[in-house]
């Protein structure tokens, strides 16, 4: 199977910030993204969140269900209340043909919390990655047997944030647990992003592409702003209209066999970045780069 290429809900609407287009309807996101060119989305949170319901809406744009985002505790919780915890979404992402789950360690996050600079955020306890990554593999590897892998989303304002977590999640996890590539948020917290594709394509199950205004970057670090704060600063774009190098982060991905799906999960103010125009804009720039590194 070739790369697909795919839109995350955040270009119309906010699930951190519902009042950023709150107005906007769930028909209008599907529409626009098929327009725009995508051949499915991720979950946001205007999605029925029942597979009857929700899979006729997909059908009449005839887009697919991509994944959706799953916040874990396992810092806190058993590998049994995890399993217990996520039953309805994973439920929900199998029955609609979805290969891989969203997943994010969540415990003691501040990236939702608007008025907490992002650089104070949690950091993982040194001595829990050996118990911690033994709890995701299991866990990863329940999903797996449900049909669905675990493509774990290092997120700024969590405890796993840098390429230095990365790593030691990586090292101290089994191969059922696959590692969503952001490029965006490997930027913010200060990595190279081709180096982190490198190091670990072999893992890699899952991207998504967005792209950083390195002016503003250097702004919002400087007034040691929020997650929030940042992203309506303008932090993120669309691939392509930042400075990320994405031909050296898809070649990495062409001579590893990449197959997984390409997400354009740019979150920007809807009423500043018109949803249409950077949704069409994020597409081919996405497909044009795709397509010079051979992925499609």
């Amino acid at each position: 199977m070739r790369v697909q290429l795919g839109i995350n809900p955040l270009t119309w609407t906010n699930d951190d910030m519902p009042a950023l287009g709150a107005e906007t309807p769930l028909e209008t996101c599907l529409s626009e993204g098929k327009q725009a060119g995508f051949a499915g989305f991720e979950l946001g949170n205007k999605f029925p969140r029942q597979a009857s319901v929700l899979g006729p809406i997909l059908a009449e744009h005839d887009l697919k269900l991509v994944s959706g985002w799953y916040s874990m505790e396992l810092l806190t919780r058993s590998v049994e209340e995890e399993i217990e915890a996520v039953q309805g979404h994973l439920t929900l992402l199998r029955e609609l043909g979805a290969k891989v789950m969203v997943a994010c360690e969540v415990t003691g996050c501040i990236h939702g919390d608007q008025s907490t600079p992002v650089h104070l955020r949690p950091l993982f306890p040194a001595d829990q990655w050996e118990a911690y990554g033994e709890k995701l593999t299991e866990f990863a590897e329940y999903t797996a047997s449900q049909g669905v892998q675990i493509a774990y989303h290092h997120h700024m304002g969590t405890v796993i944030e840098t390429a230095e977590d990365v790593d030691n999640l990586m090292k101290h996890t089994g191969p059922k647990v696959g590692l969503l590539l952001d490029t965006g948020h490997l930027k913010f917290a200060g990595a190279d992003p081709a180096v982190v594709a490198e190091r670990w394509a072999h893992r890699i199950n899952h991207v998504h592409c967005k792209d950083i205004r390195e002016d503003v970057l250097a702004d919002v670090k400087n007034r040691k702003l929020s997650f929030l704060d940042s992203v309506l600063e303008g932090v993120y774009t669309v691939p392509g209209d930042g400075c990320i190098d994405y031909p050296a982060i898809f070649s990495i991905l062409k001579r590893n066999d990449y197959t997984g799906w390409l997400v354009v999960e740019a979150e920007q103010d809807p009423a500043i970045a018109h949803p249409l125009t950077y949704a069409t804009m994020g597409y081919n720039n996405l497909a044009s780069l795709a397509k010079q590194a051979g992925l499609i």
